[in-house]
């Protein structure tokens, strides 16, 4: 069992459990801290079950007794202080769940934050720089990504473009120059149909950056590899975390080129506001 599912795999598991093993599930996921520092004979007094109804939950979410499930758990919030707090059951109220969507996203980006490659980054933002042409591939919530990466990007002065058409992007891979540049963005870091448009870009002397898991066939492929590794807990729901820290990584991209064209692009930015403002109503 992965440490980073044990919460999750108590959630899905509490429907189906006997009435004092859900107690037992209730009280865990209210207190995911507490329970490592608990004996058997705490948690069932807390819990209000038996010794054994508390041996039955353990054996029900796939550990074999109570230690095996506090070392499970133990692991889960060492990697993670606040991935114990995501887990969402039926009986969350909407305090609850919006606590537990926010921490869970403040604790993915500073682990994300920690793990980027200073130097890649900045291998990123060169060939951001220097390409004729930028261009942003991304599947489902990955296009969505895209859209608003594009939306940053054309911006700073550059020819840019989004696509979430496989067609459309293999069109468009196969029309790249040496030196333009594609943003490959993917969750999963498996889709085929992003990986083809990735060999043809490379095929035509294209440079791949790449948003993706790290190990990932998306991130073996690309000329520069961006590695973001996030564990989705709520994934039953949809991918938050992790589209979340892609739109970030991006900001940072994006932050890097502004940086890099100095003054002159300060200028443009400055006239793209004050354009807008009159586009607005004046309250």
């Amino acid at each position: 069992m992965k440490p980073a599912l044990m919460t999750q795999r108590i959630s899905d598991a509490i429907l189906t459990m006997r009435k004092s093993e859900r107690k037992v599930a209730e009280f865990v996921l209210t207190n995911p801290a507490d329970i490592i520092h608990m004996r058997i004979v705490d948690l069932a007094k807390k819990a209000d079950v038996s010794e054994p109804t508390v041996v039955r939950f353990c054996r029900a979410i796939g550990c074999e007794g109570f230690q095996d499930f506090k070392l499970n758990l133990a692991q889960q919030l060492a990697s993670s202080p606040s991935f114990g707090q995501i887990a969402v059951t039926d009986e969350d109220s909407v305090a609850d769940y919006s606590h537990k969507v926010f921490d869970s996203t403040v604790d993915t980006l500073l682990k994300v934050r920690d793990s980027l490659n200073p130097e890649v980054m900045d291998r990123a933002v060169s060939a951001l720089c220097k390409a004729n042409r930028v261009e942003f591939f991304g599947f489902g919530a990955s296009g969505a990504v895209a859209a608003d990466a594009q939306h940053k990007f054309f911006r700073l002065q550059l020819a840019t473009a989004a696509y979430s058409d496989h067609h459309i992007q293999h069109m468009s891979a196969m029309s790249m120059q040496p030196g333009d540049v594609v943003v490959a963005i993917s969750q999963s870091g498996r889709t085929e149909a992003l990986i083809n448009a990735i060999e043809v870009v490379r095929s035509v002397g294209g440079i791949v950056i790449a948003i993706a898991p790290s190990n990932s066939p998306v991130i073996q492929r690309a000329s520069i590899a961006i590695e973001v590794d996030v564990e989705e807990d709520i994934e039953i729901y949809t991918p938050l975390s992790s589209r979340i820290a892609h739109l970030v990584v991006i900001d940072v991209l994006a932050i890097g080129v502004a940086q890099h064209k100095g003054p002159k692009l300060h200028d443009h930015l400055f006239r793209l506001k004050q354009g807008l403002r009159k586009l607005r109503v004046q309250g």
